[in-house]
């Protein structure tokens, strides 16, 4: 079974349970705060993440372009090419708006970025941070700051350009356990704790005492996915998993390569910049 719900393409990789602060003014995502606000606050104000494959998360900025073009972020498909379907990864992550306020004020941008809930592990789920010029409708810096939390996976059917924003018609996909989750994610967790402290070591930080981590196979598996330092494509290929254990057992072979990788540099990259798109200004 389908449904259509407002779609929101990023950089990075939402997964279930993390939380994603947005900092909005592009007209496009204005419009869809509107909207999202017309719905009652005790019922869930729902927009679809999805990762951009090919494309770029803000409009094209007003500085030569033609002065019959419409202004940055007016057109739903800025960024993405006249096919946004095809620069979209098929799977996202549907997100549950609990906090969107009107914001004015000088300056602002889209900084979109996904941290883990507060105890769970004690480390920053993978940021990605994108900023453009303002336009015309927002030069004085309104528009919103919003906080969500993902929720559920979808696969992503179809793409509708015909409004002021992207709408996807989407089919929720349910989280199957899979053979031997349990059993793997008892691994992952001591893996996971042996990069983090490896990663601690090689940034010359120390790791904070009486980190709680979670018991429960899949909110590990996403939890250990969005915390460790990875590119998109592997994010991506980890939230698609067919189910839990495939993912934990991906996620136990990343873990022990990242680890070893570290434990051969006398200093950490910062493989966090390779993430994030260069910026305009």
């Amino acid at each position: 079974m389908t449904t259509a719900l407002p779609l929101f393409p990023l950089n990075s990789v939402l997964f279930p349970g993390l939380v994603l602060p947005l900092n909005i003014f592009e007209q496009r995502y204005r419009a869809l705060m509107r909207d999202l606000l017309e719905i009652p606050e005790d019922t869930p104000r729902r927009f679809g993440v999805v990762a951009i494959r090919d494309g770029r998360e803000v409009a094209q900025t007003s500085k030569g372009l033609p002065e019959t073009a419409p202004p940055p972020g007016a057109d739903p498909t800025a960024g993405f090419g006249p096919d946004p379907m095809a620069s979209f990864y098929n799977v996202g992550c549907i997100a549950d708006a609990s906090t969107i306020r009107e914001r004015a004020g000088a300056g602002g941008g889209i900084t979109p970025g996904a941290a883990a809930p507060g105890s769970s592990a004690g480390t920053e789920a993978g940021t990605d941070d994108a900023s453009v010029e303002e336009d015309e409708e927002a030069s004085d810096g309104s528009g919103y700051e919003v906080l969500a939390t993902g929720t559920t996976r979808f696969r992503l059917h179809s793409v509708d350009a015909s409004g002021p924003y992207l709408m996807g018609e989407i089919e929720e996909l349910p989280e199957e356990e899979g053979d031997g989750a349990g059993a793997l994610a008892s691994g992952v967790l001591r893996a996971f704790r042996g990069y983090q402290k490896r990663l601690a070591n090689a940034r010359e930080r120390t790791l904070a005492a009486g980190q709680e981590l979670p018991d429960d196979p899949s909110v590990i598996s996403y939890l250990v996915a969005a915390a460790t330092i990875l590119d998109t494509p592997t994010k991506q290929r980890l939230l698609q998993a067919p189910d839990t254990a495939t993912r934990l057992a991906d996620e136990l072979k990343i873990l022990r390569r990242e680890t070893a990788l570290i434990g051969k540099l006398p200093s950490l990259p910062a493989a966090e910049l390779t993430r994030e798109p260069t910026s305009p200004n």
